[in-house]
């Protein structure tokens, strides 16, 4: 029977027969949304009722996620509007898109975002991180060094209220949370020091890990810091459907958020396999190479060393703005020499793609099946593909093994494998 890998808005077919696949469970639905969301607004976690808090304040900034993220900003935003409208008409408020160190969204794709009504008859602020002119610096830091340098517009406003979607996340355990204000509204010097090769090179800085994450403890002290007020998080299903909401403060509310999908999406397995097989998770996550590491991550974690990494990303959008990330290897030879002059010479930008890209190439190869530039994909140090077939006999060559073990991961970056002890 075949199975369906997401690659882009579409599907690319495998043979299950072929090995184990690992699936997170199934997660139902919520019914009636726009209640949900209601409800989750007046009896938040920790937290007195937004309803209070709008009362309270003149200036309201709603950060949401860029294009890269499946935050459903159409569904959600216009409920979140009335929500504040309801309580009080003649709010101030603007929606800062939290773009982190990506590149600025363009008019188009904002629209394609969150709809043309929210886009004309809202202030939408587009964050750059390098805009020295928007940035405020309190002149504090965190206990790990990061300066509290972030967006004037979201640090002038009364009410800061982040929304997002909790996910797993290859360096900081889980999305959501305070990353609406770390990296998502920060000043570049922040997200270098956050993003710092020792940071992403710590042991806790992985897939699924929180309490001993220095790069998530870092972010809690930096959206406490920049007075990140309220969370609206969301989960979602393996169709993109809506399956919790989590609302409040914005530590409690986020830690509840990752108990909940933690049962759904961590699953286990017996044995490092040969041969991976994984996605990164279709779109929009999969809109460009730089994101795709984030599904190379989650093969890594089952790979054994020297195996195959076969990962099928549409990549749309080539290096999606990222030219320093692919920089770094075309003008380093090998993953070790990518390692060694990020040491030298940090901080770059994208580095930490980089250092977490070579990481996994020391590990094992990397084949793609991907709509990019094969010279592109070559100078990444990976093996491009026209299709998975062609693939996955080169993987056989190369692990040398007539029945190697193989392992499918669908889902890519939404699902955590972990290894039974």
């Amino acid at each position: 029977m075949d199975i369906n890998l997401p690659y882009g808005k579409t599907f690319i077919k495998i043979d299950s027969s072929i090995g184990e696949i690992l699936y997170s469970k199934n997660i139902p639905k919520i019914r009636i949304l726009e209640e949900s969301i209601i409800n989750s607004l007046e009896k938040p976690i920790s937290s007195p009722p937004l309803s209070k808090l709008i009362k309270k304040s003149h200036k309201i900034s709603l950060i949401i996620p860029d294009k890269t993220r499946a935050f459903p900003a159409k569904i959600i935003l216009p409920i979140v509007l009335k929500y504040i409208e309801k309580n009080d008409k003649d709010k101030y408020i603007d929606i800062v898109i939290a773009n982190g160190l990506h590149k600025p969204m363009s008019k188009d794709e904002i629209i394609e975002l969150i709809g043309k009504n929210i886009y004309y008859n809202n202030i939408i602020i587009n964050h750059v991180s390098d805009n020295d002119e928007n940035q405020v610096n309190l002149n504090k830091r965190t206990s790990y060094g990061t300066p509290l340098i972030f967006n004037r517009n979201v640090y002038e406003s009364d009410l800061k209220i982040g929304l997002g979607i909790i996910e797993p996340h290859f360096f900081a355990g889980y999305s959501g949370g305070g990353k609406s204000i770390l990296p998502g509204v920060a000043g570049i010097e922040a997200i270098f020091k956050n993003h710092s090769y020792k940071m992403i090179g710590d042991k806790y800085s992985k897939y699924g890990l929180l309490e001993r994450n220095i790069i998530r403890r870092d972010i809690d002290e930096f959206q406490a810091l920049a007075g990140l007020d309220f969370i609206i998080n969301i989960t979602l299903n393996k169709e993109k459907n809506i399956t919790g909401v989590f609302s409040g403060n914005p530590i409690d509310a986020h830690r509840m958020g990752v108990k909940f999908l933690d049962r759904y999406v961590k699953i286990q397995f017996k044995e490092q396999a040969d041969i991976v097989i994984t996605t990164n998770g279709g779109h929009p996550l999969d809109r460009n190479i730089y994101q795709t590491v984030k599904g190379m991550a989650t093969g890594e974690i089952v790979v054994k060393n020297g195996g195959v990494i076969i990962i099928v990303s549409e990549c749309r959008d080539g290096l999606g703005g990222h030219r320093d990330f692919y920089n770094l290897f075309k003008e380093n030879s090998s993953p070790e020499k990518v390692l060694d002059y990020i040491k030298g010479n940090e901080p770059i930008r994208d580095q930490w793609q980089a250092q977490i890209l070579a990481r996994i190439l020391l590990k094992a190869n990397i084949f793609i099946v991907s709509d990019m530039d094969k010279n592109i994909l070559y100078d990444l140090n990976l093996v491009p593909f026209e299709n998975i077939e062609d693939a996955l006999d080169e993987a056989y060559n190369v692990v040398g093994k007539k029945y190697p073990r193989i392992i499918i991961i669908p889902e890519g970056p939404y699902t955590i494998p972990y290894l039974k002890p």
